[in-house]
């Protein structure tokens, strides 16, 4: 099979990433086979891609919004036949029996393992999943709609609920690409007022037409005062911004696994008045299904453009420098 792997970390103008033939990739046990079909370009692709994340294996091949179909199965894999539709995400496994687990924050398990990091992923012709990480999918969404619910939809999902928006509430998004994109969709199905900040003018044309309030620059002041806020963008620099645009008792959630560094922050401008901060940190399976059906529900869709597998490093560079709105999707092309 065709696969990507990361050959050298570093600036993704510089081609870090290799399109290799490799072996087919069996299935341990409790794993599933599966045809990838498309694959979600996710920024933590390219933190990976580049350093900012050190590769957790050499060689690694990223992609964890994985939408394919089982091909085979390991021994004891259960629960799913040959055939059937499965999404493969970016949580790939966890001990289950850490206190973490136990209570329920498996996103928290020192354990855990993810996708395109630790295994590789779906920048691929195949990958493998354990079944009991796999997701069922609706069978009525084409594959490239479904690829960017299963990272960018289900960690925007939990960023939102680790934001505690008030029904009714108002909502800022500061940065506005794949997961911001989806996340508002739910938000704005909730009863939010939602406010877009973001440099790019495509991605405000997309928040407003999406039914955001108002869409402006990154580090203007929103119309009124939020709520909460939550930070898609991998900038440090704007988490004081987002939070001296909060209200008394307003929750900044920040949803990124990089982030640049953040400047000292004033204790009485952007913290006082019980304003508070949050970090997020992967997902549980139950978000993950949580947000597939209230997607479903909400009819929450990506705005997508796709590749071909051939071309994940070009969308990688198009995804750094704002080429495109919403989300990249890879299809395969070989």
């Amino acid at each position: 099979m065709w696969a990507w792997e990361v050959e050298r970390p570093g600036p993704i103008e510089d081609g870090p990433l290799r399109f290799v033939e490799r072996p087919v990739p069996v299935p341990g046990p409790g794993e599933l086979l599966v045809r990838v079909r498309a694959c979600g370009v996710c920024r933590t692709d390219l933190h990976v891609s580049e350093g900012d994340l050190p590769v957790h294996r050499p060689r690694v091949t990223p992609g964890h919004e994985v939408v394919g179909v089982v091909a085979g199965r390991g021994a004891d894999a259960g629960g799913y036949a040959v055939g059937d539709r499965v999404g493969v995400a970016w949580l790939r496994r966890t001990d289950g029996t850490c206190r973490y687990c136990v209570r329920g924050a498996e996103n928290l398990c020192p354990a855990s393992e993810y996708t395109g990091w630790d295994t590789d992923g779906g920048y691929a012709e195949y990958t493998t999943v354990p079944a009991a990480f796999a997701y069922r999918l609706p069978t009525d969404v084409d594959d490239v709609a479904l690829a960017p619910l299963l990272c960018a939809g289900i960690i925007g999902y939990r960023a939102l609920v680790r934001a505690s928006l008030p029904p009714g509430g108002r909502l800022g998004l500061y940065g506005f690409g794949g997961s911001a994109h989806l996340c508002a969709q739910v938000a704005l199905a909730q009863g939010a007022t939602v406010h877009v900040l973001t440099r790019d003018p495509a991605s405000q044309r997309l928040a407003l037409a999406l039914g955001a309030a108002s869409a402006g620059g990154a580090y203007d002041t929103p119309p009124e005062p939020l709520d909460s806020a939550i930070l898609f963008a991998p900038a440090g620099g704007l988490v004081p911004v987002a939070l001296r645009a909060l209200d008394r008792g307003g929750v900044l959630s920040v949803a990124g696994i990089h982030l640049s560094d953040t400047p000292p922050l004033c204790y009485e401008r952007e913290l006082f008045y019980e304003k508070e901060l949050r970090s997020v940190t992967s997902n549980t399976r139950a978000d993950g299904r949580e947000f597939l059906e209230l997607a479903a529900r909400y009819g929450v869709r990506a705005t997508t453009h796709t590749y071909p597998l051939s071309e994940a490093q070009q969308a990688l560079r198009d995804l750094k420098a704002g080429r495109f709105d919403g989300a990249a999707v890879l299809v395969n092309d070989v």
